[in-house]
């Protein structure tokens, strides 16, 4: 991390160990970045991927609008953007769904690659899909994320923190069960509003000072 004419720039490197997508298995799994700016008070300056209360990322286009999903990004600017690897599922007409059995296709699936991943001669099933296509830094055994936060005069140093964090059930995928007026899917509701705010953990983190 460093300072260029009031804007911090910082570099997150994501190194996936596993031999497989991450995540993957069932597509209500993401994992995301959450990047933080302190100031040398400890004041926060810039944040990007805070998991709230209610099970949701914040800045997430998808939690707040189940029409929409967030985009891959190569580079960060606005606390409104934030790095989510998922798979966005599409039904016919390019509508975002969580329903299985009406998915035909991925919208977006920029889920960490493992190593010796092949986009070239991968098949369409399981090929990237979005803006991660476009993304250089996006590639077989990872990603890297770059950020540039105006700090302005906040004092110096500063403090940057990101974390790689992991939620086996998304926002979108409890809260798409409310249109279903049925027992189970209240009971199940319940079960997500009582865990919500424990719903995420961090796989990795690391930390770094930009003066």
């Amino acid at each position: 991390a460093r300072v260029e004419d009031g804007t911090l720039r910082a570099e997150v490197s994501i190194t996936n160990l596993a031999g497989h997508k991450l995540p993957t298995a069932y597509p209500s799994r993401r994992a995301w970045v959450h990047f933080v700016v302190l100031d040398a008070g400890g004041s926060i300056v810039f944040e990007s991927g805070r998991l709230n209360a209610d099970g949701s990322i914040a800045g997430n286009d998808n939690d707040r609008d189940p029409s929409r999903y967030e985009p891959h990004y190569a580079e960060i600017r606005d606390a409104g953007e934030v790095q989510i690897y998922e798979p966005i599922l599409g039904a016919p007409g390019d509508k975002v769904t969580t329903v299985l059995l009406g998915a035909t296709h991925y919208l977006k699936d920029n889920r960490i690659l493992p190593f010796g991943f092949d986009q070239a001669s991968a098949g369409d099933d399981i090929s990237v899909k979005g803006l991660a296509v476009e993304d250089d830094d996006f590639k077989a055994g990872g990603d890297r994320v770059r950020y540039a936060v105006p700090v302005g005069t906040s004092s110096r140093p500063f403090t940057v923190r990101a974390e790689l964090w992991y939620q086996p059930i998304g926002f979108r995928w409890a809260r798409n069960v409310d249109d279903r007026p049925s027992a189970e899917a209240q009971r199940f509701r319940g079960y997500y509003e009582t865990s919500s705010a424990l719903s995420g953990i961090v796989l990795a983190k690391a930390e770094a000072k930009a003066e």
